[in-house]
């Protein structure tokens, strides 16, 4: 099952995974957890969409590995998770970065002193619902831009 956040990502969800099912969610952490509650804890996923990133190129694709919670004025201990990774070779795409971390947040994040990564806000509501087999590409849309993020994807306002 593909997860994507917003319709406006279905495009890239059937561009690079045509013969999957899709699920568009909603953003953010209770739409995940709304959308995902009901479905089995086996059911491989596959969640494709943009992500933000204070240095990586506009427009590349990246294959996540480490997945975190973003809270860049607190720290304390809790899971970070790995992804089994092998998305890209598996369906023939390429990627300018493999085993790239992501921050997930529940907002969209504007700053970070944080250098190769990214930034979203479903990821790691997505692993730390439990299923087993999370896999993730994501599409850079913006440098930590709310602007340059609608350029390039018509999304949330």
């Amino acid at each position: 099952m593909v997860v994507i956040a917003e319709e406006g990502e279905r495009g890239l969800a059937e561009k690079y995974f045509p013969n999957e099912t899709v699920l568009v969610t909603g953003v953010g952490a209770l739409n995940i957890m709304r959308s995902l509650r009901d479905v089995p804890r086996e059911t491989p996923i596959i969640n494709i969409g943009y992500v933000g990133s204070a240095n990586y190129e506009i427009g590349s694709l990246v294959e996540v590995g480490d997945v975190r919670l973003c809270h860049p004025n607190v720290t304390y201990e809790e899971p970070t998770y790995h992804l089994r990774g092998g998305l890209a070779d598996e369906y023939g795409i390429e990627v300018a970065h493999k085993d790239v971390p992501i921050f997930s947040s529940v907002d969209f994040v504007l700053q970070s002193k944080e250098r190769d990564c990214v930034f979203d806000m479903e990821l790691a509501f997505i692993v730390g619902l439990g299923f087993d087999d999370v896999r993730a590409l994501k599409i850079v849309s913006d440098n930590l831009s709310l602007h340059q993020y609608h350029d390039l994807s018509n999304g949330v306002e």
